[in-house]
């Protein structure tokens, strides 16, 4: 049997709303901790590249695991040195940027929890739509970082310090620029008006994107190979190969319609 109807006429999905009901019973508080964002964030990316760092261990005495290594001029994977110099530059990112930001957003935000969970579809939509908001943004202020010398300089050469990406990496940035992703993954959820448990859900997909954007292998269950509307690692690497093409972090249709979209294995010299 399904929960009265929410505000706007839709049934609540029963498991939504027992998650929810769940997740706000005797918690609040830590729900509408300042800390909970960032802490939840780091923690999060983290989780999500464990199976890559396991990957790259795996790779380093099984073929099997080699050979799902995206080839052109990827080289060896990422030793555990560069894995742990990496930790630090993103805990770091974290505790100096990120989490004075969320704590600071928090504060200007209204402190209510809604009663009732989003429907099955309301959820969906305003994940995909914050997804297509985020990816678009994005792509502009991505070629924008690309073709201002001042900008690329200040805010994303550091990102592009790997040549070779890895998973760990798609959080490893200037000040600027994770304080730039943060407002706008923030934005495109307001945008949309996301339900509190919408929004953890589409910072949770993005994060995982993000990370399989930059984990350097062609896995056979890679999300890329089940949409062809999405770009995965291959295209991603791409960029990091040629600055000049790849933009949009997901999605590769606003590469396809101005022009800059490169496809996986068309290397060039990098620019």
């Amino acid at each position: 049997m399904n929960a009265p109807p929410g505000a706007h006429g839709e049934l609540r999905a029963p498991l939504l709303q027992g998650l929810w009901e769940h997740v706000r019973s005797g918690q609040e508080e830590i729900l509408l901790s300042p800390y909970l964002s960032a802490s939840f964030a780091f923690l999060t990316h983290i989780l999500l590249c464990s199976p890559f760092l396991a990957l790259d261990v795996l790779g380093g005495f099984c073929l099997r695991v080699r050979s799902w290594r995206i080839a052109a001029g990827s080289g060896p994977p990422p030793s555990p040195r560069r894995w742990l110099d990496c930790f630090w530059r993103v805990l770091c990112g974290y505790a100096t940027t990120i989490l004075p930001a969320t704590a600071l957003v928090h504060a200007l935000r209204s402190p209510a929890l809604p009663a009732l969970a989003p429907s099955c579809w309301r959820l969906f939509t305003e994940v995909f739509a914050s997804l297509l908001l985020f990816d678009t943004v994005f792509f502009i202020c991505h070629v924008a970082m690309h073709r201002v010398p001042w900008l690329y300089r200040n805010t994303h050469q550091l990102h592009h310090r790997h040549h070779t990406p890895f998973a760990l990496a798609a959080q490893d940035s200037g000040s600027l620029e994770l304080l730039t992703l943060l407002l706008l993954s923030l934005g495109s959820a307001c945008a949309v008006g996301c339900h509190p448990l919408s929004e953890a859900a589409f910072h949770l997909i993005n994060t995982w994107l993000a990370v399989e954007d930059h984990c350097g292998y062609e896995l056979p269950w890679a999300l890329h190979r089940l949409l062809p509307c999405v770009g995965g690692a291959p295209h991603h690497q791409v960029h990091h190969k040629v600055l000049s093409v790849n933009f949009a972090p997901y999605f590769v249709h606003w590469d396809v319609l101005f022009g800059t979209y490169r496809a996986p294995g068309r290397h060039s010299r990098p620019q």
